[in-house]
């Protein structure tokens, strides 16, 4: 059963981890509101040296959002709340708006926070939100996907989501009603705006709102239950497919992962194939996994025997050696000047040194792994260099043909591997195997949850 009234004592905050401070993103409306106001009790209950900003972001895509982020700002004045205001500037897409201004937020949210040193973002999502939110997924569903997403997509929205591999988000109004935030807002006689995109049943989820408000508490708590059974089930499968992957999956080289054959017959097909997709996006720097129905038509083929194909952008080739995974060669970057703190091929992350000057940075390219001097072993020679060949290098050891060495040129800049499936956000459902895949391939590790003495479940 959820709350329908907000403790204002523990209930909400007092498993997270607040050390480090906090951003509330509070946009004026009713549920950031409250999470603001019942936040600062708390921090000045349990943790009054501990920073809390406000921080609002005016997407500049109504009249009066500006005159909103303006009386957040006064209400924070006046409760002694730091507050900043953050716009969304330049022009605003045609299409997908909602997710364009969905990614625009949380960016522009994340360099508040590091712009005063904080690690964790707290918004105001609600039960409401979690329920439109799985209904909408569940709508959009076909029926044949229906067991995949009740692992994934119907668990909703995560307790907490990593974002760019920095910051946390997390989301601990998760378990409370909207009514009882009004129903606070009220007792402390504290207004608060209301947007006129909400109600607009032009865009999905105010057609979703509208007719869960049409219709009984029922359909809500079914949705909410449907959520914590799929999540329950998402941790599960990642756990599982983050044990393959550490039993199974090795990386014999640079942009080369090798799959032991014995995982085809481990006899947990699933967390295989839900192992395998990760594994896929990251190796070809995909940002969604492969489609559930060919991922597993894959599997079932390497099942068969011997195969080499492609799937989102990774070369799928089985041989006597193993089962290896690398970026295809087509549709790599072309040469382009080197840009600080960015991501190459959704599978590198490039740091430039200080003295780099201007770079030009391309992949090695085939013929220049040639000159790459590779040492014998169990892995065919011939896949290494192809897995090289897609790797970033500097401009002039292509021309060169490439370097004496065994890897790529890097000098001038660094890179480290990402896991692109889960770099831009990270769901605290999918840490499992999201730390697997780091630890396989180099990746930095995850700064720890933002839970005290919780998992993120």
């Amino acid at each position: 059963m959820l709350e329908t009234e907000p403790d204002l004592s523990t209930r909400l905050f007092s498993h997270i981890d607040f050390t480090h401070g906090a951003v509330a993103a509070v946009s004026g409306g009713s549920d950031s509101t409250a999470l603001l106001l019942l936040l600062k009790q708390h921090l000045d209950r349990t943790a009054p040296s501990v920073r809390l900003l406000a921080v609002t972001v005016d997407h500049g895509l109504r009249h009066g959002s500006a005159a909103e982020a303006q009386a957040v700002a006064k209400l924070c004045a006046g409760r002694g709340i730091a507050h900043r205001t953050m716009v969304w500037a330049g022009s605003k897409p045609s299409a997908g708006l909602p997710a364009a201004a969905r990614e625009a937020r949380y960016r522009l949210l994340a360099e508040a926070a590091r712009a005063h040193g904080i690690g964790l973002i707290v918004t105001g999502h609600t039960a409401d939100d979690q329920a439109e939110t799985v209904l909408m997924r569940q709508a959009r569903d076909e029926p044949r996907e229906f067991a995949e997403m009740a692992g994934r997509g119907l668990a909703g929205m995560a307790p907490a989501t990593l974002y760019d591999w920095r910051e946390w988000i997390v989301r601990p109004l998760l378990g409370t009603r909207r009514s009882a935030l009004r129903d606070y807002l009220r007792r402390e006689h504290v207004g608060w705006a209301e947007d006129p995109s909400n109600i607009d049943e032009a865009f999905e989820r105010p057609r979703m709102r509208a007719s869960l408000a049409a219709e009984s508490f029922r359909r809500m708590d079914d949705a909410l239950a449907l959520a914590n059974q799929a999540a329950v089930e998402r941790r599960q499968l990642g756990e599982s497919a983050a044990d393959l992957i550490h039993r199974f999956a090795g990386q014999p080289a640079i942009g080369l992962i090798r799959l032991d054959p014995r995982l085809l017959s481990a006899g947990v097909d699933r967390a295989a194939v839900y192992a395998l997709r990760i594994l896929l996006a990251t190796a070809g720097g995909v940002a969604f996994l492969p489609d559930q129905a060919r991922s597993e038509a894959l599997f079932n083929r390497l099942k068969a025997g011997s195969l080499c194909a492609t799937l989102s952008r990774t070369v799928v080739d089985f041989r006597r050696a193993g089962i290896f995974l690398r970026r295809e060669a087509r549709g790599l970057p072309p040469i382009a000047a080197a840009i600080d703190n960015t991501i190459w091929d959704g599978r590198r992350h490039i740091t430039l040194d200080d003295s780099s000057g201007a770079l030009l940075i391309a992949p090695l390219g085939s013929a220049a792994t040639r000159r790459l001097a590779i040492g014998k072993g169990g892995t065919p020679q011939s896949l290494m260099r192809a897995a090289y060949a897609a790797e970033p290098t500097l401009r002039q050891a292509v021309e060169n043909a490439g370097p004496r060495g065994d890897e790529p040129v890097r000098q001038g800049f660094a890179v480290r591997p990402v896991v692109a499936p889960f770099a831009r956000f990270l769901p605290s459902f999918d840490l499992a195997p999201a730390r697997a895949v780091a630890e396989l391939i180099g990746a930095p590790s995850l700064p720890a949850p933002p839970f005290s003495g919780h998992s993120a479940g």
